[in-house]
């Protein structure tokens, strides 16, 4: 008895969370993950864009955010004019799916940072339980083309930032190498052939990115 209502009860869960989209989860999100944004604030960008309207709200500290894009599965915030969020549903199995978010600040060169949470935002997920994050080594030519002078300003590239985007078309996480932008001009133009011309482009498979 208690089995069955257990099978039950898990395919409730199943079904709702499988009814899902990005709208209903979008105005869920707790204030925990994206504190400059009330409920209201975020009812008001759905709203907005319902009537065909500019999604701009103001926000819980006195600046301004734009919901730029909503659709089904995926969303894109402009949460200050030198960040953005964003934000796209993937199935796991065929009844349940993730919440896979971007957060892109921008100064001298854009960094992100991704995270995964569970559909109904009951708990935030492993990251390394659906990507693999791309290295830093991985966007530069093999070191034996590498100049000693290029060696030199790599040196100075002492950290590495990466912008990340995911597709509002298909199931894709696009990552570019943005380090050289935050080095001077002469440092950037020597260090720039040595990086590799193509993004790097991973694709859901599976439940997760590959």
């Amino acid at each position: 008895m208690k089995k069955s209502i257990l099978l039950m009860l898990l395919s409730c869960l199943a079904l709702s969370v499988a009814a899902q989209d990005m709208k209903s989860v979008f105005i869920s999100m707790p204030d925990s993950i994206t504190p400059l944004l009330t409920k209201v604030n975020k009812e008001d960008c759905v709203d907005f864009l319902d009537s065909n309207m500019k999604a701009e709200v103001s926000t819980r500290f006195g600046g301004t955010a734009e919901m730029k894009v909503l659709t089904d599965d995926y969303a894109l915030i402009q949460t200050t004019p030198t960040s953005s969020l964003e934000m796209k549903l993937f199935p796991v199995n065929d009844s349940v799916k993730v919440v896979c978010m971007v957060k892109t600040a921008c100064a001298s060169a854009c960094d992100s940072h991704i995270r995964f949470y569970a559909s109904d935002w009951s708990k935030q997920l492993r990251t390394e339980d659906f990507l693999q994050m791309p290295s830093g080594e991985s966007f530069f030519l093999p070191n034996d083309s590498l100049t000693d002078e290029a060696l030199v300003v790599r040196q100075k590239a002492d950290m590495h930032l990466i912008k990340a985007s995911l597709s509002k078309e298909d199931a894709s996480l696009t990552f570019i190498y943005t380090t050289s932008e935050y080095l001077n001009k002469e440092d950037r133009e020597k260090l720039l052939p040595h990086l590799k011309q193509e993004p790097i482009v991973l694709r859901w498979e599976n439940g997760k990115f590959r």
